[in-house]
């Protein structure tokens, strides 16, 4: 599916700058730095990212918790575009890649002791918004994790096998989660531990869901959609849970909730 990827990172990025040194471990890659942030998409080259048929994002990961975290996401934004990106528009995200490289980084954490950190997906957000498959990598959440080379080493270890390693699986169920938190702890089991590959993840906050966001996420989707599922618990009151069903059942959408993914 994939022939051609170019990894990107930013030099203000102190996270991705060192993922990128520590790939250089791992063979010869072709890499991106970019002098400013790379969630705004007026800072990439689109003439050189054209060229590419995925591109991987190496970059630090902030939060308010401050949790330590090795993460995945795809990219977009489901309302208001804050950091990067189009009002309403999500990236283009394979299923099966973004079930590989959770599985990976898990693996890799695990043999290189990183248990300080968990690993996470997240749900799709920020920018930049550009017309090729993509994924975010990250090390959160603060200075010390962005600085910490055993973790860059991780990360760039999960690249690289990605890179050449990287297959598509005819077993897998495709599908979009709606639900749940931001680090999507019900999603990270089904993704780590079934047969199911997620794809976009459409988080409670962005609720309420209309047709355009399930129709974008399905549209941004590289593979076949098979179902959806649904964070029962993290959709909100039960106007809310009747709503998403509605919408689904109008579009002849299957969905499943997560509780039923075994």
């Amino acid at each position: 599916m994939y022939k051609k990827y170019l990894v990107v990172a930013s030099r203000m990025d102190r996270a991705g700058y060192n993922i990128v040194l520590q790939l250089t471990q791992f063979g010869k890659f072709d890499t991106y730095i970019v002098d400013d942030e790379i969630i705004y998409t007026r800072n990439l080259n689109l003439n050189l990212i054209k060229e590419y048929d995925f591109i991987i994002f190496a970059s630090k990961h902030q939060s308010e918790r401050k949790m330590k975290t090795l993460s995945v996401h795809p990219v977009g934004n489901w309302k208001t575009a804050e950091y990067g990106g189009v009002n309403g528009k999500v990236g283009k995200s394979s299923a099966m890649f973004m079930k590989q490289a959770f599985e990976k980084l898990t693996k890799n954490a695990k043999e290189h002791n990183l248990d300080s950190y968990s690993v996470t997906m997240e749900s799709t957000h920020h920018g930049p918004l550009i017309d090729k498959p993509s994924m975010f990598i990250e090390i959160g959440a603060t200075e010390n994790e962005w600085r910490d080379t055993k973790a860059a080493f991780v990360v760039a270890k999960t690249i690289s096998q990605m890179i050449n390693e990287f297959k598509e699986n005819p077993y897998n169920e495709i599908v979009i989660g709606i639900g749940g938190p931001h680090y999507c702890p019900g999603f990270n089991r089904i993704q780590g531990e079934t047969n199911v590959a997620i794809s976009h993840i459409i988080p409670e906050y962005a609720l309420p869901l209309t047709e355009e966001m399930i129709k974008e996420a399905i549209a941004k989707t590289q593979e076949e959609l098979d179902f959806v599922i649904i964070d029962w618990k993290g959709v909100g009151k039960s106007e809310e849970r009747q709503k998403i069903i509605d919408i689904l059942d109008k579009n002849y959408i299957q969905h499943k909730r997560t509780s039923e993914v075994k």
